[in-house]
């Protein structure tokens, strides 16, 4: 016995991830069904490649009573409109919008690292996904903090395209391909060149200067692992197709060293340590493309401050980012709530 799995905006780029990572890790589906907006209906997509096509649904007109769970890859408009439908007609929605992160009463989860938080869901049958920088972040955190108690973090995220959608990836390919021939690459998505460049800045603008991206990894790295630690960001977007970087400076409060914390990291979940020292021996983003891990490379002592540690961490954001961690998400619901898979 499996779960009736709803995927909304099963048209775009995490939608489709979403339905190849439901397919990779044998989710227990009984029955599934793909809607979008009225753009896409009649469309087909592949769930993974079990060469299962589904017809996607018009999200209008679709019911949601009877189904157990609906991943939602919508973005922020749209899920403010329909995830309340579905969660009131009994469907949890796993929600990868910034909508519900910071409500109170929804759970924003990354499994590896605050499971328990996913027993708060059923007050508004909703369960956020988190930022994709963010996601990666405290992955490799969590086991470190537990170890020797954070007190400060400071990332730079070199962040890539695909994080702003498919339009993102085809500015990018069409200013590469543009600047190879001599003709214009003019800025369309992005508010500056990105082929060839690298912008520090993503989302808008607030008052103090830093952007709704930096403002979402500080708020939600502070409520999934720790809301004492103190947090500062710098994102950017480089000319990356998949796969998000930080350089990330963490103080913590006990003294730990970098070969305790190789050790440490070792042995996370969901963590992979590649850190040879040597030319090679660390992962850049084209290596983490398709790849379920968050990637921890160059770790070593930071000097400059007390209990000090430096690294670099790599994970593919559309997977643990967004897709994969929703249907973990899915899967954490399933064992520890709904129960009605084998």
């Amino acid at each position: 016995m499996g779960y009736r799995v709803v995927v909304a905006g099963a048209t775009g780029n995490v939608g489709r991830e979403m339905l190849n990572i439901l397919a990779e890790r044998e989710f227990p589906i009984d029955d599934i069904a793909a809607v979008a907006s009225s753009r896409s209906q009649g469309d087909e997509v592949e769930l993974g490649d079990t060469g299962r096509m589904i017809k996607v649904q018009n999200i209008e007109h679709f019911d949601p009573a009877g189904w157990d769970i609906a991943l939602f890859a919508i973005g922020s408009e749209a899920t403010k409109v329909y995830a309340p439908k579905f969660a009131a007609a009994g469907c949890t929605v796993i929600d990868n919008s910034s909508l519900y992160r910071m409500d109170p009463d929804v759970p924003l989860i990354v499994p590896e690292v605050n499971p328990g938080d996913i027993d708060r869901y059923r007050a508004r049958n909703i369960i956020a996904n988190p930022n994709c920088s963010t996601a990666q972040l405290v992955v490799a955190l969590k086991p470190l903090h537990d170890a020797a108690k954070i007190t400060r973090v400071v990332v730079a995220t070199y962040q890539s395209v695909s994080g702003a959608g498919k339009s993102g990836m085809d500015e990018l390919f069409e200013q590469s391909r543009n600047i190879f021939v001599g003709e214009q690459a003019e800025p369309k998505k992005f508010t500056k060149q990105i082929a060839f460049n690298v912008i520090p800045h993503i989302d808008t603008f607030l008052d103090d200067g830093s952007t709704k991206e930096e403002w979402k990894m500080v708020v939600e790295t502070k409520k999934i692992l720790d809301p004492k630690i103190k947090v500062v960001a710098t994102c950017v977007r480089v000319p990356v197709f998949v796969g998000h970087s930080e350089a990330v400076h963490v103080e913590f409060e006990n003294e730990i060293s970098a070969a305790e914390a190789q050790r440490i990291l070792r042995e996370a979940p969901g963590v992979m340590l590649v850190d040879k020292r040597e030319d090679g021996g660390y992962v850049t983003p084209i290596e983490c493309v398709g790849e379920f891990a968050t990637y921890v490379s160059r770790v070593r002592e930071d000097p400059t401050v007390d209990n000090g540690l430096a690294m670099w961490v790599v994970s593919d954001n559309l997977r643990k980012g967004a897709a994969l961690n929703a249907v973990q998400i899915a899967e954490l619901l399933g064992r520890r709530h709904l129960k009605k898979a084998a």
